[in-house]
């Protein structure tokens, strides 16, 4: 193997670890934001657990968190709770600081 070859190889490792670790950073932030809206939907325990993870489920749809923030928004809309898009995803860039941080320390 020449030491392009070496190179490129590192290069694509690279990448690849980057691409799974932003994965999870966002599986995690979607988790977070998932349990965030829970409570204040009034739920709790396995309740807000299963409702995070039909959050995360709902990102797997269609690229970008237009999905994500069209599911939390309608549930919001459902129980007549106030929230507008911009503060849901200024929420969604506050937790994606923490998702980042405990991912990073595991």
């Amino acid at each position: 193997m020449t030491t392009f070859d070496q190179r490129e190889k590192v290069f694509e490792d690279k990448y690849k670890h980057d691409q799974e670790l932003q994965f999870k950073v966002e599986m995690r932030r979607n988790k977070l934001l998932g349990l965030w809206a829970a409570e204040l939907l009034g739920l709790t325990g396995d309740e807000a657990n299963a409702y995070a993870r039909e959050v995360v489920a709902s990102d797997m749809e269609e690229p970008g968190d237009a999905d994500l923030v069209r599911k939390v928004m309608g549930d919001f809309a459902a129980k007549g709770i106030e929230m507008s898009e911009h503060r849901l995803r200024v929420k969604l860039e506050e937790i994606l600081g923490v998702a980042k941080q405990q991912v990073m320390t595991e």
